[in-house]
């Protein structure tokens, strides 16, 4: 009976699974060869699959509903309620979201890698440093003393920041 009665939307719903599953893998490929390409490390390409993956599997359940018979007003007053919640949640932690925003951006835009010196011209903290990792919240830096520096990701954003020498990270040695 089941079947019968939701025939169609069982159709529609495995034909938008496997449109859901073909843009996933497409998508994580391309994040891949983008990550492979600019030599950024491992762990930076499967956060963004992640953060990938869940935007589209909230447009998969938007559609979901859609296709078993909500209506496109109900949809968005469910969606716009969530993402408000959210949103007044995240503003007490903006500058988590400020971080993970950018280091986002960092992954597809950011010129350094990995093991590169760099010199950030902050005017109360200048850092010249070893980037020793690039996570969703800061970098790690490694200064000529040895000292590990954390430096958020939204703050490396504002600030001018020289490369003062290129895979400076193999002159140290390996500092994990």
């Amino acid at each position: 009976m089941f079947l019968e009665t939701y025939q169609a939307e069982i159709i529609n719903t495995a034909i938008l699974l496997v449109i859901f599953i073909i843009i996933t893998i497409i998508g994580k490929v391309t994040i891949r060869k983008i990550g492979k390409k600019s030599n950024i490390n491992d762990a930076r390409v499967k956060l963004i699959s992640r953060y990938y993956t869940v935007v589209l599997f909230l447009v998969f359940i938007f559609f979901e509903a859609y296709i078993f018979g909500a209506q496109l007003r109900e949809i968005l007053v469910v969606f716009s309620s969530v993402f408000a919640v959210i949103g007044i949640g995240l503003f007490a932690i903006w500058s988590i979201l400020s971080n993970v925003t950018s280091g986002i951006i960092m992954f597809f835009s950011f010129p350094y890698k990995v093991g590169d010196k760099i010199k950030i011209h902050d005017k109360d903290y200048p850092i010249e440093a070893v980037i020793e990792d690039i996570r969703a919240f800061q970098l790690h830096l490694r200064e000529d003393s040895g000292d590990l520096v954390t430096y958020p990701n939204n703050l490396i954003l504002q600030k001018a920041v020289t490369l003062v020498e290129k895979d400076a990270i193999e002159d140290f040695g390996d500092f994990n």
